[in-house]
């Protein structure tokens, strides 16, 4: 039987580094974000009998293996393990966007499909809530990843929501954007590629620090801040929100290059005054910093002067999905 699965990738606008644990389990956290139309794909097929190997996972690279502890890939490895899963299968990885260090959240939204898949094959039937929680435990506790718990709820769910945090609690509340301003916003978002590819968790760790320590506390109650300011703006959709947006996300890029030395360098600063010179209304870089995408906001009239002015690198529009990871295909027989 063949199953295959479908799970956005995600921007997120404001409250990053307020999603830790380390943070909220002390202080309430908040983050406003959605999830977009740039999706991780992954198939399962069961094996038939005459393979001389049970395992086959195909990804930036090829693993043959006979037994799940043999799998390198750590989140199937250990999510094939924590469901006790015997059937042999032959397991693929596609992606729009790249995968390793995309600031997009890609980790979290392989985890949260892979995940899918096999409650699919397993014939199980998740909630989106059961879904993110399953994915925050796989990456959290079993594989011990500096990450935080907004990935896994944009991935699940889709659409722009607030997610909000408190002790162990989460509270999920959508967006109440009109078509109007969404359709705005969708026309206005494009990512434009750093060149530069990062672990995540390597500058997560570094923020990690200075989260336990309380020496970000200041930064990142502004940024908690900016969450309420954000949301009131997209159900709003006053004149010149797009604008009021645009300078948000410089401010919170401008806060963020502070809260760790990795965050940012010489050529990322300098990618942001051409994102902005070339006539957005705003940008910020996606995820823990480093690398990978900067989210910018454009009329898209200045599109062209934009590409042409940081050029090689790619310019992607985008937009938002409304799904969150998705069962696309099971074959029943």
């Amino acid at each position: 039987m063949l199953t295959v699965t479908r799970t956005p990738l995600r921007i997120s606008l404001f409250g990053g580094g307020t999603d830790y644990p380390e943070y909220f389990e002390r202080a309430p956290g908040a983050v406003v974000g959605a999830a977009i139309d740039k999706y991780i794909i992954i198939a399962a097929l069961d094996l038939i009998g005459c393979q001389d190997y049970n395992y086959r996972l195909s990804y930036s690279r090829v693993e043959h293996c006979n037994t799940i502890y043999e799998i390198e890939h750590p989140v199937v490895r250990e999510v094939l393990k924590h469901f006790d899963v015997t059937r042999r299968l032959d397991m693929s990885i596609i992606s729009d966007l790249p995968a390793a260090g995309s600031g997009l959240g890609s980790s979290s939204a392989f985890t949260v499909g892979f995940l899918r898949t096999i409650y699919a094959i397993l014939n199980q039937k998740p909630t989106k809530i059961e879904l993110s929680k399953k994915a925050i435990e796989v990456e959290r506790e079993i594989l011990r990843e500096n990450v935080g718990v907004q990935d896994q709820l944009h991935a699940a769910f889709g659409g722009i929501n607030r997610f909000d945090f408190s002790g162990s609690a989460i509270r999920i509340s959508p967006v109440q954007m009109s078509s109007a301003a969404t359709q705005q916003l969708n026309a206005s978002m494009v990512l434009v590629h750093t060149g530069i590819a990062r672990r995540a968790t390597t500058t997560v760790a570094a923020q990690i620090a200075v989260t336990r320590a309380r020496a970000i506390d200041k930064e990142l109650s502004e940024l908690y801040r900016l969450v309420e300011e954000c949301v009131s703006l997209l159900e709003a959709g006053t004149s010149g929100w797009l604008t009021q947006l645009g300078d948000m996300l410089s401010a919170s890029w401008r806060i963020k290059r502070t809260l760790s030395r990795e965050v940012s360098n010489a050529v990322l600063d300098d990618l942001f005054e051409a994102i902005i010179a070339s006539g957005a209304y705003g940008a910020k870089l996606c995820g823990a910093g480093g690398g990978g995408f900067f989210l910018a906001l454009i009329d898209p009239d200045r599109l062209p002067a934009l590409t042409e002015r940081v050029a090689p690198l790619s310019v992607v529009p985008i937009g938002i999905d409304v799904d969150g990871s998705t069962l696309i295909y099971r074959q029943t027989r």
